[in-house]
């Protein structure tokens, strides 16, 4: 089994979760009492916040790539970023360290493709749905990518830093979240992209008529199998 590096506090309230996934798929792959060899950086996630208000993204990637090399060096054979925003800072990362960055938007795109969609809707923070990684990743796998608008991308954004970071999980929001969709799927979106790792704290699969894409999970899945390949 290979030694997984987490960056985590971004924030701390979804690296509970990929600590937990990691686990609980390890064992259920191995059976009996194993579980994942995992070493784990927290950020401060305030200072994070701050980086990216900034649009500092430089100091951000060096931020990011510090904890890695810190991981590289104690042991890690690979870095698990346990936030999207990170991943725009992902290829930074990667020429600072020797080991791989198991990449949340390859995960996402192989589990997309595999359901045969070509247009999926992406939520997440402003800085990732503003961003061009997923765009991108998606594009070669022959997606098309689709946000909402101005006011609905804001609404999302303040509802990740002020509520759904802060464990606060509201019905009025979650209806929010559930008329975006709506919206995305009128404009012709065949899935939805839990593009913050914070979101599947509010919303579930079977909240939706259309795939949800729950990218913890499924950055998890992926980090458990390069482990135990």
């Amino acid at each position: 089994m290979k030694t997984l590096g987490l960056i985590g506090g971004t924030t701390w309230i979804s690296t509970v979760d990929y600590y937990r996934y990691i686990n609980q798929l390890t064992n259920q792959r191995l059976g009996g009492q194993n579980s994942a060899q995992i070493l784990l950086y927290s950020m401060n996630f305030d200072g994070v916040k701050t980086l990216a208000d900034a649009g500092d993204w430089e100091k951000f990637g060096e931020l990011f790539a510090g904890a890695a090399q810190n991981l590289e060096s104690a042991g890690a054979k690979a870095i698990v970023l346990c936030a999207n925003t990170a991943h725009i800072v992902a290829d930074f990362i990667e020429s600072r360290i020797k080991i791989p960055l198991i990449n949340i938007t390859d995960a996402t795109a192989e589990e997309i493709s595999k359901q045969n969609l070509r247009r999926v809707a992406l939520l997440g923070t402003n800085f990732t749905m503003n961003s061009d990684f997923y765009r991108k990743k998606l594009l070669q796998y022959g997606i098309e990518t689709l946000i909402p608008s101005d006011e609905e991308r804001d609404f999302i954004h303040n509802s990740i830093f002020d509520e759904l970071g802060k464990n606060i999980f509201n019905s009025e929001t979650k209806q929010k979240y559930l008329e975006i969709i709506e919206n995305l799927k009128m404009q012709g979106a065949e899935g939805v992209i839990f593009g913050c790792t914070e979101i599947p704290l509010l919303l579930k699969a079977e909240d939706c008529d259309i795939p949800s894409f729950d990218t913890t999970m499924i950055h998890a899945k992926y980090a458990v199998d390069f482990a135990l390949s």
